[in-house]
């Protein structure tokens, strides 16, 4: 699973993007299209799985972009990779039992539909 986080900054309306702690760059003239270039790049680099990418608005001018590649997609869009060393969660309680709600029947109201 490779994670790539990107600060992007907006310079005479021109965004631009820098990786944190690599060597990939890009610029494009919105947010939109740098993205693409980004996800681009990063598969030119990294192509082993899914993608997920997160773009966040840090203030009009700057943003942070991270594209995530592999792992497995969880419920609600958060991706995690399967740890080889994972302790299994706390055993679930055991499941209430659900009290069955008895309906009343029309008849017992003396009303009906089709009366």
């Amino acid at each position: 699973m490779g994670v790539f986080t990107f600060v992007l900054r907006k310079s005479d309306g021109e965004w631009s993007a820098k990786q944190l702690s690599g060597d990939i760059e890009a610029s494009a003239s919105s947010t939109f299209d740098l993205q693409r270039r980004l996800v681009n790049c990063v598969l030119a680099v990294d192509n082993s799985g899914p993608v997920q990418s997160s773009f966040s608005l840090v203030s009009p001018s700057s943003a942070v972009f991270q594209v995530i590649v592999g792992g497995a997609v969880i419920a609600g869009g958060v991706v995690a990779a399967a740890a080889a060393d994972a302790t299994p969660a706390a055993e679930a309680a055991p499941a209430e039992k659900k009290e069955e709600v008895e309906e009343e029947e029309d008849e017992d109201l003396g009303l009906s539909l089709f009366d």
